[in-house]
């Protein structure tokens, strides 16, 4: 059936569509049972998908990822469809347009998105507001980066500022500095700013009555040495838990033609060809670290294989995005099921 609503869904531009369908899946949601109808199409309910993971109680291990619903307009209705967790964001402290469009494309041959979305956000505070009049109990994970405006030197002032806007409304919270899409960003990842980056937060988070998790979000495309220091990092730092992975800038191995690739332009590339990728730097991350560091998995996860295959690489839990465009509402259920 969602194959050839797909179908249709695809004649759109993907930004224009994803409002509009979430749109209408609010209305549906606000209706006299319609929360219950999609609850019994999608829904979880299992006891034994629970998880206890950086000391948050996650009632299945499939989570959406950030960057779907970058403000938070949407987490009753993406509960009602089973996910075990959503990650609001990237959100920074002011609001952005984000880059020029087209900034979304499908790659259908490949099961893949390119995106240059630019961190496109109302603002940490809206996002935080919003939040205050959820209705669901759904763990909410809140990804946090810099406006683009902002010098790499004054970065870990945006970054508190989002720690301090969304501290009351979320459960956990991702540093991103991993996205390709803000010019310079990636340079965060390497291991003096971001050692300065994690212990400023982690002063802060110490200073908190009840300190919140803070998972640091990576480049699927760093090297061994860089990998190496990102786990001593953490692990310095005391961070507690690592999302892997963002989308790569590499185009290798694509089946769509390399004019139509060249056409795009940049961007990163998430979806099925992120897949091995993903795996790798998580299982090196968890072999590593002698499994002493929680993983969140993020790229190219479409079925409960793809989802088993990152948990046994060591991933405590999954998170999906362009699976859910590709499959339907139905994916976290499908996985879920799969895992059972």
């Amino acid at each position: 059936m969602y194959n050839l609503i797909k179908k249709i869904l695809f004649r759109y531009s993907p930004e224009s569509i994803h409002h509009s369908v979430m749109r209408g899946m609010k209305i549906i949601h606000s209706l006299p049972l319609g929360k219950n109808l999609l609850q019994a199409c999608c829904g979880v309910k299992n006891q034994q998908l629970e998880r206890e993971v950086f000391g948050l109680r996650f009632c299945n291990p499939v989570g959406l990822a950030a960057g779907f619903d970058k403000d938070a307009k949407y987490i009753d209705e993406l509960a009602s469809l089973g996910f075990g967790f959503v990650e609001i964001g990237t959100v920074t402290p002011l609001p952005q347009p984000g880059n020029d469009l087209p900034r979304l494309f499908r790659l259908p041959a490949d099961k893949a998105l390119i995106n240059r979305m630019g961190f496109n956000n109302e603002g940490a505070a809206a996002a935080a507001k919003r939040l205050q009049f959820r209705k669901s109990n759904i763990i909410v994970g809140g990804n946090i980066g810099k406006n683009k405006v902002t010098p790499n030197e004054e970065a870990l002032s945006d970054y508190e500022k989002c720690f301090h806007a969304l501290y009351e409304a979320v459960d956990y919270f991702v540093v991103n500095v991993s996205s390709p899409n803000t010019p310079n960003l990636r340079a965060l990842q390497e291991k003096e700013p971001l050692k300065q980056l994690l212990h400023h937060l982690q002063l802060l988070n110490a200073q908190k009555l009840k300190p919140k998790p803070i998972l640091l979000k990576i480049a699927p495309d760093l090297t061994n040495e860089q990998l190496d220091d990102i786990i001593e990092i953490v692990q310095e730092t005391k961070l507690a838990g690592i999302v892997a992975t963002n989308t790569t800038i590499s185009r290798e191995g694509l089946v769509t033609d390399a004019q139509t690739i060249q056409e795009i332009g940049a961007g990163g590339l998430s979806g099925l060809p992120v897949k091995q990728k993903a795996t790798e730097v998580i299982r090196y991350i968890h072999t590593h670290s002698k499994g002493s560091i929680p993983i969140i998995a993020v790229g190219g996860i479409f079925t409960a294989e793809d989802a088993q295959e990152k948990l046994d690489a060591g991933a405590a839990l999954v998170q999906v995005y362009t699976g859910f465009i590709y499959e339907g509402p139905t994916i976290v259920k499908k996985i879920c099921k799969g895992l059972r």
